[in-house]
């Protein structure tokens, strides 16, 4: 199955993964119809039962090298009030994916194509590929959630470091600050990624949307309260049939052979 959203987002689902696929050549600059049509791919792969889990992907040139510079160029103060807010609610749709989710990085991932990819809970990166944070040299900030996503990710110094100086960083530098976490063969970026969630397919679809919504919304609160998140999502868990049917397993055949319904 496969949908268009406008002329350079689609969505595709295959075997149980969807593919929410940005195509603008050269170099995929994530204008405002782009940000859009990615809000609306999420939604829809958010809320499509078929899909178990959801790969962000610009192809094997390139990621996303960026916001449209040519399109922002012409903005005042006032018009960027407005659009910043809701390129920050686009992006956010793609972090609210209840459903596990992994940028495949090829090429380069820029300034908002990078701050794309830190929406994702994974990142598969080619070994070639250069991630980085440049708006400094514009005279501007990340605006697309790079100074608090990035932070989280590499902690406060490395990301003042990735922000104030606005240099590429390359995808071994990457992996070894926590900013990717595979990497995979120039080419092969698609596969490694479809790979990294492919076990998720037929998994306990509501235990796996609690585990993420404890992790994510744990971190942005103190540690009673992340706390009291998980005992919330862990007691809903007992109204499912999954639960059931994987504790009846494990008791009966062992772990590890449960036949998740999803439900």
């Amino acid at each position: 199955m496969s949908s268009s959203y406008g002329e350079f987002v689609s969505l595709e689902v295959t075997d149980g993964i969807g593919v929410i696929r940005i195509d603008r050549p050269k170099m995929n600059p994530l204008n405002a119809q782009i940000q859009e049509a990615l809000r609306d791919a999420a939604i829809d792969a958010g809320a499509d039962d078929s899909i178990a889990a959801v790969v962000v992907y610009g192809g094997e040139k390139v990621f996303a090298a960026g916001a449209d510079i040519k399109e922002m160029q012409q903005l005042g103060y006032t018009d960027m009030v407005s659009r910043s807010t809701r390129l920050q609610e686009c992006f956010a749709a793609i972090a609210r994916i209840p459903k596990p989710t992994v940028a495949a990085i090829a090429g380069y991932a820029l300034g908002g194509g990078c701050e794309l990819a830190m929406t994702c809970d994974f990142r598969v990166a080619a070994s070639d590929a250069k991630l980085g944070q440049p708006e400094i040299l514009l005279g501007i900030i990340p605006g697309a959630g790079g100074t608090q996503r990035l932070s989280r990710l590499v902690g406060p110094a490395k990301a003042k470091d990735i922000i104030f100086s606005g240099r590429f960083v390359d995808a071994d530098e990457a992996l070894q600050i926590g900013l990717v976490d595979r990497l995979a063969e120039p080419g092969q970026v698609l596969e490694t990624a479809l790979a990294l969630v492919r076990p998720y397919v037929g998994g306990p679809s509501f235990a796996l949307r609690a585990a993420k919504e404890a992790i994510d919304r744990g971190l942005e609160v103190d540690l009673q309260t992340g706390l009291a998140i998980e005992s919330m999502l862990f007691s809903s868990l007992f109204a499912t049939k999954d639960r059931s049917t994987g504790m009846t397993s494990f008791v009966e055949q062992g772990p590890g052979k449960a036949v998740f319904e999803g439900r």
